[in-house]
């Protein structure tokens, strides 16, 4: 039961570069909901960041590999030392799932409220 952001007027969207999205007919779109909003859609840097990467290795990290570790210490730095545990995660959801789960561990209940 997913919905359509657009129901009665849908979106085909074909490609994106910067901050647009373009649909089947050219038409521009600014895009303000998707996950690129820090860097837009087919930043170069990125992509060469992520084509070097993936021609090294492509894979998640359940595996062991110094870039976590490195990547690890180089963000808790960047923090306050009480927080000095990285969970590297896949997804938002994942990162919900694992959330739930450490607070029902450190306060010993299963109860939770969300609000929309």
């Amino acid at each position: 039961s997913c919905k359509v952001f657009f129901a009665k007027d849908p979106l085909k969207i074909v490609r994106a570069q910067g901050q647009y999205m373009f649909d089947e007919k050219g038409e521009k779109y600014l895009d303000c909901i998707n996950n690129v909003a820090h860097v837009g859609h087919s930043h170069p840097y990125v992509i060469k960041a992520a084509t070097k990467q993936m021609e090294l290795l492509n894979t998640n990290s359940r595996f062991l590999h110094d870039n976590l570790v490195q990547y690890a210490e180089r963000l808790t730095a960047t923090l306050p030392e009480k927080l000095s545990v990285c969970y590297f995660v896949n997804s938002g959801s994942e990162a919900n799932d694992l959330a739930l789960r450490l607070a029902r561990q450190y306060r010993g209940h299963q109860d939770v409220i969300t609000l929309e």
